[in-house]
């Protein structure tokens, strides 16, 4: 029996010697490499925070002490030492753990969101109600360096560094990257800290001996302590920190657990907010992890754990725009990319390769990447903005106001929209088209297949006048489906037999729709599929096929609050047509992790479950009309 299997709680190890402490973490690296190993996740940064998790359990005492992980895929190990050792061969499958930390799993958990830059906040507020509750508890917020690039980090410092007495520990996970080597300002400010990994052991050298000369005052001791502090910019320019009133231990070396223990330790003490700054090696401890230079195998698929070589799979729906953006970039030069700290999963690697004096990477910063992109497009440039669905939720303002309102030619292209499975809820990218929706002028397009990446693509960067947006899935486009026909700017997929049903598909749901309308035509049922391509604004051709049709579907992978089947319906009202109306989409609500074709089946977005529903309504409904479905108008 492994002493990973007798940990059943972080005070279990509190009674381990320093030798099993160390098989302990030998153990846990082993886990993490054979658990990711067939279902991939997000396993060089936990690689690298095996020592530093165990002295944060072993100097705090959780649940009562609140831990904060910003962002939370760097805390498998902390959900292997809060007893869910034994479960960890479920991580992210369906009813297994999930890959980022869960109030339902643990009360160790407290925030699942996986947005990088909040902790500070959070850990900000918990601050402030345990001292207004007299409660003596600590909270502790793990970030990295990473996402210190953000904005709402240093808004957060700023805030944190007027209450002296509150115990709050801020610990920077410094391992120079996010998924990318970190960029910036910052990340060179901790690139010279760890440069001089000596300089605090110096410095308190030069203060005792300057102390035992004879007739310090108050006066001259100032003076001796603002020699001190100049010193230490020299040596180490750690000035923004204690510029902010922000007590400052560090750099320590994050892979020597007794070093963190104890500046952990004497943070606690402090009793006031403390930054202690580490630093770690992604994938540390697994060779072909620490020698990725891409991304230390931040976020990995499945792979062979003798060799750490990827296994073979299909080319996803990314890889058609990165080609795409390589032969834009070579046709006009105005072209640039913008992506917020990730490179690679996004697929701008390859035109930064062969344009790399046109490839803007911020940090993560999507703010400033939107209204950066609205400055590069005043200037005469077209910028494509990468970035998961997800994220652009948090620049929402940013899109409406600075690049909307002022009319920039920026393209935005939306990676793993839609429901993304295993990552959980706060990765599926399932707003976007809500969202937008309300945003004057700014034109959406959603490709059905590969072929029409590249197509869309093409046609988003040709508007000048106004923000466009393609979005694309997770994972692999299904087969190319060619249109058969035109109706005003829409794609014909599918016209059999007489106009009964109208199929509207959406994006990847376009093949859906092919397979519904195959079903009821093989049921002697009329059918039309139709893509509309361009979601926002819709095609008015939609209003003549929707009043020639006994029935009008729409099948989207958004929510359906908002999204293209709402905005839709009301477009056919406004139009005066009054076909029954049937909409398929994403319930709004945070979706439980799982494969992606599992969550589509189990929220209905299949063919077989729309095709039935079909079928049973016009069966039941007869040749009359038809009412519009609750389906339609709930929510």
């Amino acid at each position: 029996m492994g002493l990973l299997e007798q940990v059943t709680s972080p005070a279990d190890l509190r009674d381990l010697t320093d030798p099993q402490l160390d098989e302990l973490a030998a153990e846990i690296r082993d886990e993490l490499v054979r658990t990711c190993a067939p279902r991939g996740g997000h396993l060089g940064p936990n690689l690298g925070v095996v020592e530093l998790t165990m002295a944060i359990h072993r100097v705090f005492d959780s649940p009562r002490d609140r831990i904060v992980w910003d962002t939370g895929h760097q805390a498998y190990v902390h959900k292997m030492l809060t007893g869910r050792a034994g479960r960890f061969d479920t991580l992210r499958s369906e009813g297994g753990l999930s890959g980022y930390p869960n109030r339902g799993e643990s009360d160790h958990d407290l925030v699942e969101n996986s947005h990088a830059s909040t902790s500070l906040s959070y850990a900000d507020g918990l601050a402030k109600a345990y001292s207004l509750r007299g409660e003596d508890r600590y909270v502790v917020a793990v970030v990295g360096d990473g996402a210190l690039t953000g904005g709402m980090a240093w808004e957060a410092l700023n805030n944190i560094s007027m209450a002296k007495d509150r115990k709050l520990v801020m610990v920077v996970n410094d391992n120079g990257r996010s998924y990318q080597p970190t960029v910036g300002g910052f990340a060179t400010h901790l690139a010279t800290l760890r440069t001089n990994p000596r300089y605090e052991e110096m410095l308190d050298l030069v203060k005792k001996r300057l102390h035992q000369v004879k007739g310090v005052g108050p006066p001259v001791y100032d003076a001796l302590h603002a020699m001190k502090k100049g010193m230490k910019d020299v040596l180490a320019p750690q000035g923004m920190f204690e510029d902010l009133g922000l007590k400052y231990v560090g750099p320590i070396d994050g892979h020597d657990r007794v070093a963190v223990e104890q500046a952990l330790t004497q943070a606690r003490r402090f009793g006031g907010p403390v930054i202690v700054h580490v630093i770690t090696r992604k994938g540390f401890g697994y060779n072909p992890a620490e020698r990725n230079e891409t991304d230390q195998f931040h976020q990995i698929g499945a792979f062979d754990v003798e060799t750490g070589e990827a296994r073979p799979a299909a080319r996803v729906w990314t890889d058609f725009f990165s080609e795409e953006m390589v032969a834009l970039g070579q046709e006009r030069q105005d072209i640039v990319g913008i992506t917020a700290a990730m490179l690679y999963p996004v697929g701008l690697d390859r035109f930064a390769a062969a344009y790399p004096d046109r490839i803007f990477d911020v940090g993560i910063a999507e703010q400033h990447a939107v209204t950066s992109a609205a400055g590069l497009a005043m200037g005469g440039l077209h910028p494509v903005v990468a970035i998961y669905a997800t994220f652009l939720n948090r620049a929402f303002d940013q899109v409406l106001m600075d690049v909307a309102l002022h009319r920039c030619g920026v393209t935005f292209v939306l990676d793993r929209a839609g429901v993304t499975g295993t990552d959980g809820a706060s990765h599926n990218g399932m707003w976007d088209l809500s969202i937008l929706q309300v945003v004057p002028g700014l034109r959406i397009a959603a490709p059905r297949d590969g072929a029409r990446v590249h197509e869309l693509l093409r046609e988003a960067v040709q508007v000048t006048d106004a923000p466009t947006v393609v979005r694309l899935p997770k994972g692999s486009p299904p087969d190319d489906v060619e249109a058969i026909d035109r109706a005003g700017g829409c794609d014909v997929l599918v016209r059999r037999g007489a106009k009964d049903v109208l199929v509207v598909g959406v994006g990847p749901m376009a093949s859906i729709g092919v397979e519904v309308g195959e079903r009821l035509a093989a049921q002697g049922i009329g059918v039309t599929v139709i893509d509309p391509r361009w979601v926002k604004p819709l095609d008015p051709a939609l209003v003549g096929l929707a009043h020639d049709h006994r029935l009008v579907v729409t099948i989207e992978d958004n929510g359906r609050v908002g999204g293209v089947g709402s905005t839709l319906l009301q477009l056919l009202t406004d139009s005066g047509v009054t076909t029954p109306f049937s909409m398929h989409g994403i319930p709004q609500e945070f979706l439980k992790h799982a494969e992606r074709q599992a969550i589509l089946d189990r929220i209905g977005l299949n063919a077989q479950t729309i095709a039935r529903g079909i079928v049973e309504r016009l069966a039941a409904d007869g040749p009359e009309p038809l009412p519009i479905t609750e389906r339609a108008v709930q929510d």
